[in-house]
């Protein structure tokens, strides 16, 4: 007969699929009676894939017992930069940046905010490219949002997400000619006066390089997290870098890299075409000491469904580009959670009466 002794063993041994870590410390509650065995755990990142892994594995080790599971979900909001306060309805920011353009920064943002939401969490996307937004049409959707009476906007939502883009506020063939403080102005204004709902994550959508919207972001916006995005390419690493320096110069944690344009794999023969080069983020990572969450590879289908305002994680959940845009979501959310709490909101209000 299986002992708790020995089952905890076990446990302690049985690694997160997603973090590689001990899930002993997920445990919260375990009761064993003869041939069969209940726990219960609980993540502070979504993931759906949790149980179905360890329920796999448990099986295979224990295969007289019956296991069933109770996986809680419990998302905190953490740590930021100090002095900077948060947003309400909003626990944790996570910026996607890059530190060039054309590298995929926002395709990979609106699939990893999908990704995210798919996995059972409340999430939204910023689209913070001022000169540029993109996101409407990678959404399918353009329309002006909802004022309130207390003249914030309301949120316009596109698959599920809670959106906003000052691509929602200007006419698409209109050039945005504004100095660096008035679209510094513009990023707080569309974070702050936006009535977002209790979200987990925000997924803020950076323009590429290390400029005054990622100055502003990172002095005044309360960011929980940062992506960086990049392509094997020599000149899309050394670029990438300096976005890895500059988070790392405001102490804005830097949760790991995104490769994207990996290389090419033929649809008939299935070789491997390193067009962009080969291994620049994983090398990028290593000297960084960052995970590298992810290696996307090009994919025309891809670029079509987002002109087409159909991300693939929505449209084709069930294709390779989508699993593995899943998979790097759950590793930001993973790593996340590994980051101190933010325990700021929790403090009482001092008031002093004569």
């Amino acid at each position: 007969m299986l002992s708790k002794e020995e089952l905890l063993k076990w446990l302690e041994v049985y690694q997160d699929p997603i973090l590689g870590l001990s899930c002993k410390k997920n445990l919260k509650s375990l009761e064993l009676s003869e041939a069969k065995a209940r726990l219960a755990f609980e993540l502070g990142y979504p993931s759906k894939v949790f149980a179905d892994h360890l329920a796999e594995q448990l099986k295979h080790a224990f295969p007289d017992i019956e296991f069933t599971f109770q996986i809680n979900t419990k998302i905190q909001a953490h740590a930021v930069q100090p002095s900077v306060k948060a947003v309400p309805g909003i626990k944790n920011i996570i910026a996607v940046a890059s530190g060039k353009g054309g590298v995929g920064k926002s395709t990979t943002s609106v699939n990893l905010a999908l990704a995210l939401q798919k996995e059972g969490a409340r999430v939204g996307l910023l689209d913070a490219d001022i000169y540029g937004p993109n996101q409407p049409q990678m959404l399918g959707v353009n329309i002006k949002p909802e004022i309130t009476m207390e003249k914030k906007f309301i949120p316009v939502e596109a698959h599920g997400l809670q959106t906003m883009s000052i691509g929602y506020l200007i006419d698409a063939s209109q050039a945005t000619i504004w100095r660096g403080p008035m679209v510094s102005g513009a990023l707080t204004q569309l974070i702050n006066d936006t009535v977002w709902d209790d979200l987990d994550y925000l997924i803020v959508d950076l323009p590429p390089g290390t400029g005054d919207i990622q100055l502003t972001l990172s002095q005044k916006i309360p960011v929980s997290g940062a992506v960086i995005v990049t392509t094997p390419q020599d000149v899309a690493v050394a670029d990438a870098r300096k976005a890895l320096a500059m988070f790392k110069k405001v102490s804005v944690p830097v949760l790991g890299l995104v490769e994207n344009m990996s290389y090419f794999e033929c649809a008939h023969c299935d070789d491997k075409t390193y067009i962009f080069g080969q291994g620049g983020a994983e090398k990028l990572a290593t000297e960084f000491n960052v995970p590298l969450l992810g290696e996307m590879p090009l994919l025309p289908k891809v670029r079509e469904q987002l002109d087409q305002g159909k991300p693939p994680v929505v449209s084709d959940p069930e294709s390779n580009a989508a699993k593995l845009y899943q998979t790097i979501a759950l590793k930001v959310a993973a790593q996340l959670s590994l980051r101190p709490r933010n325990y700021a909101s929790k403090f009482p209000k001092i008031i002093i009466e004569e």
